[in-house]
């Protein structure tokens, strides 16, 4: 049994609730993370993933429900109080400056991380601890061949890569990841499995995501998310067998697509449906669907 299945949990959350109007965005959500656990966040669009992952991170408050970080309740913590404990969002805390650099844009990464004044901020070659932190970044994303490159050259995938650099930079303990593989290529969609898969070594991951081939080959766990409400959480292979879960999200197409991805070392544990009761494996999964509508209001619901 691995740390992430007997580690106390990082990340709880208990009884989210946010609401935008008549519309339930999280419906009384309970979740957690562990240290070294890469727990998968998925539903079909405008379920509230987003909404969610904007509650954790501090840029939505919650109408109801907590946020518990290493014990402390960090409910009412804003975005950087959150970072500064080690709860990083990579994405929207993550805007990279295009007319930069890429070295420069993960020097600033860490000198935000310091406390210092981005009004004093100077080329990175004149600060040599920037400079060194900056390259260290550089050679663990594989970037150091675009290191000079402005941030605008860089392959969408590349930026994506940076995007999570520089929510490394601000040494996390806990990182959220909202579809970094969005819009990515092949070849880069396996780059960023490599790196995510690496990450777990010093962090816990909750990973949002569409692309279930990366969800089932990353995940220790999944919770599946549909229309505000958890419908069912486990180990990714009762997940892929749930007759909840297919039924609601993914479909009955997957079994041939999903089948070569079936080799995993995750235990198969129970899933936990909402209604507290476990269910045997028993129907082939299936591909999730993807739309430009969501629920929620947020480019990735």
């Amino acid at each position: 049994m691995s740390d992430a299945w007997t580690s106390p949990a990082l990340l709880q959350v208990q009884g989210l609730v946010k609401r935008f109007g008549a519309l339930v965005a999280t419906d009384h959500v309970d979740l957690d993370v562990r240290p070294g656990e890469i727990h998968a966040l998925i539903g079909p669009n405008g379920a509230g993933k987003t909404s969610l992952v904007a509650q954790l991170s501090g840029h939505l408050r919650p109408d109801a429900g907590r946020v518990r970080f290493d014990g402390t309740d960090v409910t009412a913590l804003s975005t950087h109080e959150r970072v500064a404990r080690g709860l990083a969002r990579s994405f929207q805390i993550t805007r990279l400056f295009k007319s930069f650099s890429v070295r420069d844009n993960l020097a600033l990464a860490v000198q935000a991380r310091s406390g210092s004044s981005l009004r004093f901020w100077r080329p990175v070659a004149a600060e040599r601890a920037l400079r060194d932190a900056a390259d260290a970044l550089l050679q663990r994303l594989g970037l150091q061949a675009q290191a000079d490159a402005l941030a605008s050259a860089l392959s969408h995938g590349e930026q994506r890569v940076l995007e999570i650099g520089l929510a490394l930079a601000t040494q996390p303990r806990l990182l959220l990841l909202d579809e970094p593989m969005a819009g990515v290529g092949p070849d880069e969609t396996q780059r960023l499995v490599g790196l995510i898969d690496e990450l777990r070594r010093e962090c816990g991951i909750l990973l949002v995501e569409h692309d279930m081939d990366a969800v089932f080959r990353l995940a220790d766990r999944i919770t599946v998310l549909v229309n505000g409400a958890v419908i069912a959480s486990g180990a990714p292979e009762a997940i892929r067998q749930d007759p909840q879960v297919v039924a609601a999200y993914l479909g009955e197409d997957l079994g041939a697509h999903l089948a070569q991805t079936t080799e995993t070392a995750h235990p198969v544990h129970p899933v936990q449906t909402a209604q507290g009761a476990h269910t045997a494996p028993s129907v082939e999964g299936a591909t999730a669907g993807h739309g430009d509508t969501r629920a929620d209001g947020d480019r990735h619901g």
